[in-house]
């Protein structure tokens, strides 16, 4: 068996982690309680352990070299590995735990029902859902603290050693209060909403940028009083309250809109349609209790399409 480099320590592959995953020296360093120098001092070793440049230093953002995106990979696979090997060293759970991540539409849509569906025989499973932007939740994948992302598919760079599996499809839309004065209007069109506060999904969401595209064709270039959120709660009460125009998924707001708490105004948003589904780790093969409860989704979501 090979040895591996007695001079990487686990720190530099934890600070490279948090590097890669944020995308900011500032940010890992805050999140590690640890001085911005002493990152990049233990990022700078690393690479000259490694013989090989871990990050491109020549751009605006932070970005992994082709070297870095497969380190990278594996980085996230090794401290996984050793994260289920402190675990199992010290008992485990007890119980088995199902830890799944999920965007804000598919919590609202997919999940009550596919939940409903894995724990009615009462088979004594623990599930843990996380809810947050797709970056996020796409970092707790690659460190296996999550299961599986459930949402729209991320963007290809940030796809490596990641794969998707469809389920179903999905747009966004104008959501606003009932009664809004836009729901009148006898002839609406996108550039109306320009006078009003418009709620926006956050810059690192996916469908942030098809967002953004769509106004633009449809002329809209100045927004009043923009609020970004990924908060559905905020959002959903914000917009009954007032009469801002909330950019959301459709899933969010099914509900709402089915009951009559929330409307959409009449406009075509097929420009921001986009793909659901699993997002997995290509390194990993589901267990039982993942797999069922992907069944268990993919059953709920058939009524979707």
């Amino acid at each position: 068996m090979r040895i591996i480099n007695p001079r990487i320590k686990l720190r530099h592959l934890v600070s490279f982690w948090e590097v890669a995953r944020l995308r900011s020296v500032v940010n890992a360093a805050d999140t590690m309680n640890i001085s911005q120098p002493a990152v990049s001092k233990t990022i700078k070793e690393l690479e000259e352990i490694l013989g090989n440049d871990l990050f491109d230093r020549t751009r605006r953002r932070l970005t992994l070299t082709p070297f870095g995106e497969v380190f990278f990979r594996y980085t996230a696979t090794s401290l996984s590995a050793l994260r289920q090997g402190i675990d199992a060293a010290q008992g485990g759970e007890q119980r088995l735990l199902l830890k799944i991540g999920a965007l804000p539409t598919v919590s609202a849509l997919i999940l009550p029902d596919a939940v409903r569906k894995l724990t009615e025989g009462g088979s004594g499973l623990r599930t843990r859902i996380i809810t947050g932007p797709n970056d996020y939740l796409l970092s707790l994948l690659r460190t296996g603290d999550v299961d599986l992302v459930i949402g729209r598919m991320a963007r290809p760079d940030d796809m490596l050693g990641l794969s998707f599996e469809h389920l179903y499809f999905e747009r966004v839309v104008m959501a606003v209060r009932p009664g809004h004065p836009l729901l009148s209007v006898e002839e609406f069109h996108p550039g109306m909403v320009e006078p009003y506060q418009i709620l926006m999904p956050t810059p690192d969401s996916v469908i942030r940028g098809l967002v953004e595209q769509m106004l633009l064709a449809q002329g809209v270039t100045e927004l009043r009083d923009e609020i970004e959120t990924v908060s559905n709660a905020f959002g959903r009460s914000y917009i009954r309250q007032t009469d801002a125009v909330w950019m959301i998924s459709q899933g969010v707001v099914a509900r709402d809109v089915e009951e009559g708490l929330i409307a959409l105004l009449p406009i075509d948003m097929s420009d921001t349609i986009g793909p659901v589904g699993f997002t997995t780790r290509t390194d990993q093969v589901p267990e039982v209790t993942t797999s069922g409860f992907m069944q268990a989704v993919r059953e709920v979501a058939a009524l979707q399409r």
